[in-house]
């Protein structure tokens, strides 16, 4: 199927562009009933959004004729939430409208204001940029909307968000009322209604999103890893997969800044994408991305939106999403435009009933599995080696008189030896990493409502304090809870399992006092369990290595039977004619002394 266009102009540009076949939402804005009318468009990120609203407005900003005139006041004012989607938006009508003669001006914040002021002024028939540079403009007098037809929201849902609810009123005010005005969101809640029916006239909805269907073209994965482990995870997904292109996913500036570094560190091409960089330092890397120069994104969700790099193979989530938004916008960033991606999360033992909740909320079915070890890498490594391309391509007449010299000098056996180190010498080293416990299934399965989920409890069996019955060596740590605080083994070896990522087979002897709970672990766990409860630091209670607990019963569980109290001593008698004390007199007289 072709696009139903009729301007040559943009015909030539999807052409030259490779565009064959239009996506749904780009047919559904071309159809009839969608000309020259104001549209409520929801899409799925990844759909081609911005093809489908710049072929939408052509018709009333060219008409029939193939070219523009001569550049003056804008036409057309694109908004977008973010500086990257801004700029991606200003490069994807460039060139949809270049055989046409348009004129395509971006304002963005971080940029040059002068040098934007200086374009606007040489006239421009779109522009393209963020709330806050726009409303600038337009109280500054650089930027004049009288001529404004057609007015786009990109990511309306993300603006309001994003706090712009007063820039955009101030410029959809400021537009003239007779324009068009396209409103595209991943999803239309209150808040994007309510605007539709105050700025809109006789909207046209358009719904191209499947309701509660993840990307079809992104290949889900929750991997299991300890709390202190996340980076080794981290470091082994990436040279387990060896994607053209991956971003990575964390919460805060800190964060993304960390791990940079550290990636830095072990050989990885990385860089970094967060609010606090300039938009230059931003444009950098991303252009590193596009180029091939850098295959890692460190990024917070400032690029989970908007973002299009064309070899973006690998979404992972260091840091777990906080909503089932940011998980699908997030996501989004691969398997666009009917690529195939993969996204996965990487879920700490303290957090899996979070992710499990936040997938089942955006209906994903995700596999679960261990991060890869290093034993895997390696023999991944062995597979690459022995189909690497340049094995099997045509050799040029120098190499092979330079071969034939090495094989004079060296032996065939030596010679690929140093082939073997040198490829390995730019690949950086796999980590060690702990294989994690996989409950059975029944145990992560989420209860449905009402449902109680029964916890198997630990072996109760009287066993001595440094060997288990099985010959185990066991080492003592303490937990900040005790009776006071209602311990119980039932909720109490589930949370030392999830806390230090252990089974429960790997817990022996517990012992609960008032103020603090003892317990044994295997030796062969303790030093794992050990960092794993202190990267999940818990402020309801502290686990840190103990001594063991005194002499007395293998397993004090039960309560503390009450001390009898000892007999009061017996009053003497007075005299019958001893005078009464002061208490006396006043008991008697029902009188308080002041005091």
């Amino acid at each position: 199927m072709t696009f139903p266009i009729e301007n040559p102009a943009l015909q030539r540009a999807l052409v030259a562009r490779g565009y064959t076949e239009p996506t749904s939402v780009q047919l559904a804005v071309l159809e009839h009933d969608a000309e020259d009318r104001d549209l409520l468009v929801s899409a799925q990120t990844g759909s081609g959004k911005t093809v489908a609203y710049g072929l939408a407005f052509a018709s009333t900003i060219l008409g029939a004729e193939e070219r523009f005139p001569p550049a003056g006041a804008p036409l057309v004012l694109v908004i977008a939430p973010t500086r990257e989607l801004a700029i991606q938006v200003h490069g994807e009508l460039t060139w949809l409208y270049a055989q046409a003669g348009g004129r395509v001006v971006s304002c963005v914040g971080g940029m040059d204001a002068r040098e934007e002021a200086r374009a606007l002024n040489a006239g421009a028939h779109i522009v393209v940029g963020t709330p806050g540079r726009l409303q600038d403009h337009i109280n500054r007098k650089r930027l004049n909307l009288a001529a404004i037809q057609v007015v786009v929201l990109d990511e309306a849902d993300e603006m309001l968000d994003l706090g712009f609810k007063d820039e955009l009123e101030f410029i959809l005010n400021a537009a003239p009322t007779s324009r068009r005005t396209l409103l595209f969101s991943a999803t239309i809640a209150k808040d994007i209604a309510a605007l539709a029916r105050q700025y809109q006239q006789d909207a046209l909805r358009i719904d191209t999103v499947a309701r509660n269907q993840p990307h079809a073209d992104i290949e889900y994965r929750a991997v299991r890893i300890s709390g202190h482990e996340i980076e080794l995870g981290l470091v082994n997904l990436l040279r387990f997969y060896e994607a053209r292109g991956t971003l990575v996913f964390c919460a805060t500036r800190e964060a993304v800044r960390r791990l940079q570094g550290s990636l830095l560190e072990r050989g990885f091409d990385a860089v970094a994408l967060s609010g606090e960089l300039s938009q230059n330092e931003r444009n950098n890397a991303l252009q590193s991305l596009r180029d091939g120069r850098a295959r890692v994104c460190i990024a917070t969700d400032v690029a989970a939106r908007g973002l299009d790099l064309p070899d973006l193979d690998l979404v992972i989530h260091a840091d777990l999403p906080t909503n089932k938004a940011t998980l699908l916008h997030r996501s989004g960033r691969t398997g666009r435009a009917g690529r195939k991606g993969m996204c996965i999360l990487l879920v700490p033992n303290s957090k899996r009933r979070r992710a499990e909740m936040l997938l089942t909320s955006a209906n994903i079915n995700a596999a679960w599995a261990d991060p890869p070890t290093a034993e895997d890498i390696r023999a991944l490594d062995q597979e690459r080696l022995l189909s690497d391309p340049s094995l099997t391509e045509a050799p040029l007449p120098e190499d092979i008189a330079l071969a034939q010299q090495l094989l004079a000098r060296q032996s065939s056996e030596s010679i690929a030896t140093a082939l073997i180190r040198l490829y390995r010498a730019r690949l950086p080293s796999p980590e060690e990493i702990s294989v994690q416990y996989q409950p059975p299934a029944a145990a992560i399965r989420p209860a449905r409502t009402g449902e109680r989920v029964a916890h198997e409890r630990a072996p109760r069996e009287n066993v001595p304090f440094e060997k288990r019955e099985d010959g185990a060596a066991m080492t003592w740590f303490r937990a900040s809870v005790g009776r006071k605080n209602n311990a119980d083994p039932k909720w109490l070896i589930p949370l030392i399992c999830r806390m230090g990522g252990i089974t429960k087979a790997e817990i022996g002897v517990i012992r609960i006092f008032d103020k603090e709970t003892k317990f044994e672990i295997t030796q062969a766990a303790a030093e794992r369990f050990q960092a794993a409860t202190h990267a999940a630091a818990n402020a309801d209670m502290v686990i840190e290595a103990s001594s063991p607990p005194g002499a007395g019963p293998a397993r004090d569980l039960g309560p503390r039977p009450g001390k009898a109290k000892p007999a009061r001593p017996a009053r003497p008698e007075r005299p019958a004619n001893a005078k009464p004390n002061e208490q006396e007199r006043r008991r008697k007289n029902k009188i308080l002394k002041p005091r």
